[in-house]
């Protein structure tokens, strides 16, 4: 029987501690589609097992990564609504930012007079 377990964090900062280190990015790029075991996770890295490990560990803390045990297995797989938070936090500093791009690109790219008929 498989077992599923999941740690939820506390607030933001947790999220964004684990995604500062690229290796954790990319072991998240790996599990975003589809749930992998341990081990093929480790395989895409040039890092010992162990190492790799206690990266999944600090995602896990974070509430990135939903663990699933399936006999000895280990599978991961990401939790994109542990990322909300941290996009929440994000579009207060950000908030009119579509805004802004078009006016940039518009002063930069102005549009020619209209014709009179």
């Amino acid at each position: 029987m498989a077992e599923r377990t999941q740690t939820t964090p506390t607030a933001p900062d947790a999220v964004l501690r684990a995604l500062a280190d690229p290796n954790r990015r990319q072991i998240l790029r790996l599990v975003q589609r589809a749930e992998l075991p341990a081990g093929r996770i480790a395989a895409s890295f040039p890092l010992t097992q162990q190492a790799v490990s206690q990266h999944i560990g600090v995602l896990r803390e974070a509430g990135l990564l939903t663990e699933r045990r399936e006999g000895t297995r280990r599978l991961y797989t990401l939790r994109h609504e542990a990322l909300e938070p941290v996009r929440e936090l994000l579009s207060e500093f950000w908030p009119d930012a579509l805004s802004r791009l078009k006016k940039a690109v518009e002063a930069d790219h102005p549009r020619p007079p209209k014709r009179q008929p």
